[in-house]
Formats: structure tokens, sequence, C-alpha cells
């Protein structure tokens, strides 16, 4: 059976979690749940079943040190950097090339480096299964999660018919991806029944993948080719750099899932989250009597279905429902718990307005 690589994904900023998450400390180098932060979760959540060897980092620029601080024993040169982000599908394809020249044979599983998973052994039958499907389907695959409520702060997918059942887990054929929905689609999605989560992470043969990348977005696979015939070279870097310039931002389920016949997807349940918003970390928190949750010193009077984040400074509050409240450093972010999803357009404003000190 082919090897089986891991890359994970870390170069975001998380956006949706300031303030807690900055551009010099993004919310995957945060310890948002446990001991450990989200990266070294991850990072230690695979070890059972892929060696270090076979791990894959993308990362920004800004990012090396602190992913080889967080990770001393890590092979650096698993570290993947690019110049800028452009999303999933550059990153994913960059990644791929890299391993195919170690491993032109391999099969590789992505993976984000920000979600929390609570039941490891379930994620681990699910990803070593999920190698076996890969391996005699030839299949682009997908992890769907069973949903639990009506989210709408994830994306879908619909699926149909069985295509195989290895370990008792059956891979379906997908029917379609469906954007972020508001709540009456979401409650719909679910009374279907053949609507699951899409947890962001996949397996795919490397040369599947790549094969998928040349025929869906020529371009992008175009400039990365350059960039993998450069690989162990001194002009490595200036070629990366600029097909990067040239290469357009888009994910991976655009330029690719959304295209092609032979896309599968896996049901699973491990306790999974994306962490998405600071509602999805009230929702993982305990709560209090009233379903207050509360990280640091806080008062809450005649308040109900409030998050109150605020490690560093004290907070009262009287007579507020469903608030969040997040202090962090310099900055203090109020708003409806149903409205952490627009923080990122927050972010975006700061950007544009150039307050650097809050970002």
């Amino acid at each position: 059976m082919p090897e089986l690589y891991a890359v994970i994904m870390a170069g975001g900023i998380g956006a949706r979690f300031w303030p807690r998450s900055r551009l010099k400390k993004p919310k995957q180098f945060l310890k948002i749940f446990g001991d450990q932060t989200m990266i070294q979760q991850t990072y230690q959540r695979l070890l059972p079943l892929i060696p270090s060897e076979k791990i894959f980092f993308v990362i920004n620029a800004d990012q090396k040190e602190k992913i080889l601080k967080q990770l001393p024993d890590f092979p650096r040169e698993n570290v993947i950097v690019e110049p800028f982000g452009k999303n999933t599908a550059p990153c994913i394809g960059l990644a791929a090339f890299h391993i195919r020249h170690k491993n032109p044979d391999s099969i590789m599983a992505v993976l984000p480096a920000d979600h929390l998973i609570q039941d490891n052994n379930q994620f681990l039958k699910v990803i070593e299964t999920a190698h076996k499907i890969t391996d005699r389907e030839s299949c682009l695959l997908t992890i769907g999660i069973t949903p639990t409520y009506p989210a709408t702060g994830y994306g879908y997918i619909q699926y149909d018919s069985p295509r195989c059942t290895e370990n008792n887990i059956t891979a379906y054929h997908v029917k379609t991806f469906a954007e972020k929905p508001n709540l009456e689609t979401a409650k719909q999605f679910l009374m279907s029944g053949d609507f699951l989560w899409n947890s962001g992470m996949f397996i795919w043969k490397i040369q599947d993948i790549l094969k998928e990348l040349e025929e869906c977005v020529p371009e992008i696979y175009d400039s990365l080719k350059k960039v993998s015939e450069a690989i162990g070279t001194d002009v490595y870097n200036e070629t990366l750099e600029t097909a990067y310039r040239e290469i357009r931002g888009i994910s991976i389920d655009y330029a690719v899932l959304e295209k092609s016949q032979n896309v599968c997807v896996i049901r699973s349940d491990f306790g999974w989250s994306d962490v998405g918003s600071w509602e999805e970390v009230y929702n993982l928190l305990p709560k209090d009597k009233s379903k207050n949750a509360v990280v640091g010193k806080a008062i809450l009077r005649d308040s109900a279905g409030c998050l109150v984040y605020s490690p560093d400074k004290f907070v009262a509050t009287i007579g507020l429902k469903n608030v969040v409240i997040i202090q962090s450093g310099n900055a203090l972010l109020v708003c409806p718990k149903n409205r952490t999803q627009d923080v990122k357009e927050l972010v975006d404003y700061l950007k544009r307005k150039k307050q650097t000190d809050y970002l």
C-alpha cells in the first residue's frame, strides 16, 4: 500500500478569533483547550499513525520559527513556507509537489492546524481507513462530520450512493457542496439526513490531486510545476515567489472538488470542531446554571447565555443576554453571540485603516 504522508495547513491568521488571535500569534499557536497549543495537538494526534518525517507543515514566512519553537524536534526541512497566502488550492498543490519529490507514489492527508478533535482514537481509525479506501478507489476523499445542530458557520457536503466500505466505515459519492447556509437552510439540511459538515480534511493520492489540479486549474498547476522543478536548487525561493505573485488565490473546494466527478465522503463523528468563532468556543466550554461560560474572573448578574473571556482583567455584567465579551491585550470585543462570525469583517476594517497596533 502507498505510504501515507500528512500535510498540516498552518498559515492562517484566525481572524474570527480576534482579539485573542493576532498576526504575531494567530489562533493555531494558542492554547485554547488543554495545555498544548492547537498546532501541538494536531501534530501529536498524528504521530501514532504517521511519523514526523512524513508530516509537513505549510506556513507563511513569519511563522517558521514559531513552529520550530513549539515543535523543537520537528524536521526543519518539512516546513514549507509560502511567500504569502493564496488560499488552500495553491497551498495543497505546493505541498503535493514537495511530497511527490520525495515519494511520487504516496497518499497525502490534508488537515488544518487549528481544529479541535476530542476522540483521537476514532479520528486515527478514520484516517487509517481513508488511507485504505483511497488506495483502492483512487478517489478524492473528504471527511464529513455528522451534524449535531443546524450550524450556520460550516459548509456542508451532500452525499448519495455508497461507493465502498472498509472497517465498517462507508465512503459515499458526493452529490454537491453547499456554502455556509442561513439558519432555515441549515435546518432543512439536517432534516434531509444526507448532509454533513465539511471538515476541510482530505485524503488522496498525490498523482490524483495533481492530475485534478492540472485539469481544473491548469494555470495554477503550471506555475507550481515550475516551482517543483526548482526544489532543492538555489533558485527555489525566487521561483516560488514569482509563481505566487502570478497565482490567483482560490480554495481547493472551488478549484477542484466542486468540479470533479470523483469525490467521495466518509461520514465521521470524533468530537470535531473548527473552533471557527467565539460562539463555537462558547458551545464547547462548560456553563453555569444560567448558561454562562467564563474564562478568567467575572461576576455576571441577571445575565444568561453569555461568554466572558478575560484572563487579565476582571469583568462584571448586569442584565446581559447572549453576549460575548472578549478581552485580550490592548483590545476588547463586545458583540451579540450570534454575530461572532462577523468579527472577520472588523479585522478587515482594521487592516484597511492600518490600525496595526490592534492586529
